[in-house]
Formats: structure tokens, sequence, C-alpha cells
């Protein structure tokens, strides 16, 4: 999904919201190509040697969430959530300054944290991080960057998830209908999230054991414009070939997703490793 003018990178995000990448610091550049590699204790050596020779606030909190991150390649929920709130501190001290963007900020890096959570399956910190990214997003004064729906739809979108991953179909195809209720009220924010649809029924589709509908779902997700090199679907796609028992489609899936997980993310912070693991066993 992509941010409006205040995000800090690429994609604007419901899934996979964009970890801010290392820039010419060489350092950091170096540690996230460690964390690609799995050696996530030598990243995070290198990103504290950054946050600690900072040269100001927001350098700091760069590294800080970039630490997040190399914490979320080793699907360390509890120490990215700690690093995300300081970056979340950073933003509180910048609302007077720049409050559409600060408020907007908070909520996009709880949101990250709950993305790298869900993940990791610790479902109760994903939901905590995932209300209070609305919570903190909800407080941008007007006038307003980013509209009330999109903090809502992303809350239901998430919602909608936490409930498979629980096995609750019925709660989470309540949270599905809720999510299509806000898209289609509002035709603007809807532009931007529509194309996450089909991922969100994917998701739940092949969380709830429903593979016909995620195998449609999913593959029609990954058609729509922009989405075709997203990560994190290739590899739904590729569970869900496996789940039915198409190991040829399932290896190959899963090999385009490690080869498209090369962001400094969420979304890469889980494939990367997890898509190796299903690769090295014959």
């Amino acid at each position: 999904m992509r941010r409006t003018r205040h995000a800090l990178l690429v994609v604007f995000a419901i899934p996979a919201v964009a970890a801010a990448q290392p820039g010419g610091n060489p350092r950091m550049r170096e540690a996230s190509r460690l964390d690609m590699e799995g050696k996530t204790a030598e990243a995070r050596t290198l990103f504290q040697q950054v946050i600690d020779s900072a040269a100001d606030p927001a350098a700091r909190a760069a590294a800080q969430r970039a630490m997040a991150m190399s914490y979320a390649f080793g699907g360390d929920c509890a120490n990215t959530v700690k690093y995300e709130r300081m970056v979340i501190d950073y933003w509180r001290t910048r609302e007077r300054a720049e409050p559409q963007n600060a408020f907007y900020q908070e909520g996009e890096m709880a949101n990250e944290a709950a993305r790298v959570c869900i993940d990791a399956g610790n479902l109760d910190e994903a939901e905590r991080m995932y209300r209070l990214g609305r919570e903190l997003g909800l407080k941008e004064p007007e006038p307003k960057t980013h509209p009330a729906s999109l903090w809502e739809y992303r809350t239901e979108h998430a919602l909608a998830r936490l409930a498979a991953r629980r096995g609750r179909r019925d709660e989470a195809m309540q949270h599905v209908a809720a999510a299509r209720k806000i898209l289609d009220a509002d035709s603007a924010m809807a532009r931007q999230q529509e194309r996450f649809f089909p991922y969100l029924t994917g998701y739940v589709a092949l969380y709830t054991n429903d593979l016909a509908t995620a195998q449609t779902d999913l593959m029609r997700a990954l058609v729509i414009p922009g989405n075709a090199n997203d990560p994190f679907m290739h590899y739904l796609l590729a569970a869900t070939f496996e789940k039915r028992g198409d190991a040829a489609r399932a290896r190959a899936l899963y090999q385009k997703a490690y080869d498209l997980a090369t962001a400094h993310n969420p979304p890469a912070a889980f494939v990367r490793p997890n898509a190796l693991r299903k690769l090295s066993n014959p």
C-alpha cells in the first residue's frame, strides 16, 4: 500500500509497513545485510553503535527503528516492541512542531511492531499494538492528512487476521465484512487500500483451512497492480499450495518469496528466514 506524503517509505501499509532503510550510513547498510544473511546478533551490534553515535534525536530514532527490524528478523516480538516504542517516544517530541506527521508516525510504528508480533505468533501483543496504532493515529488533528477511515480499516483488517489465527472463523468474517464496509464508504481511501482486500480474504481463508478460497483470492491479489513483488503474499500462496499437497508449486513460490524479500522491513523479516527453512527441507 502506498503511503501519503508524510510516510517514511514506500509502503502505506496495513499488512506491510516498510521500515526505514539504511540510506547512506555504511554501518546501517552493513547491519541490514547481516540481517538478510541471518546474522542478527552481529547486525544488532552495528545498529547499537549507530544508536550510540547518533548526531541528533531523529537519527537515533531511525537507528532504533532499524534495530527493531533486526529483532524482527529473529522473530523477537518483545524487543521489536521495545525499540518501536522508543521511536514512538521520539515522535511524541515532534507533536507540536509537526502534529499531522507525528501522530501518523506514532500509529505507524505501533502497527509496524504489531505486524512483527502477529507474524511471530504473539497474537495478544499484536492486538495490543494494533489497537494502540489506531488510538495514536486517530489523534492526528485537523486538517487531517490521513482519514479516520484508514485507521478503522487497518484495525478491522488486523482483527480479522488475528481472529483467523486464533481459529475463530465467524469472528474473522465479521471483521472482514466491517473492513469491506469501511472501504465502500470512502472511495478516496479505498483507491489506495483496495488491492489489499483479497490479501485479507486469502489470509483468513488460509488460516481457517478454506484452501480453495485462499488459493483463488491470493492469486487474484498477486495480479493486482502493485502486489506482484510482495514477498509475503507469495509466501502465503506457497503455504496454501503446500497445504494442498502441491509441493512443486509451493517450493517455486517459497523461492520467489525469498528472492523478493530484500527490504529491511516486517515482510522480509518474516519471509527471509521462514522461506529459507522451507527451501532447506527436501
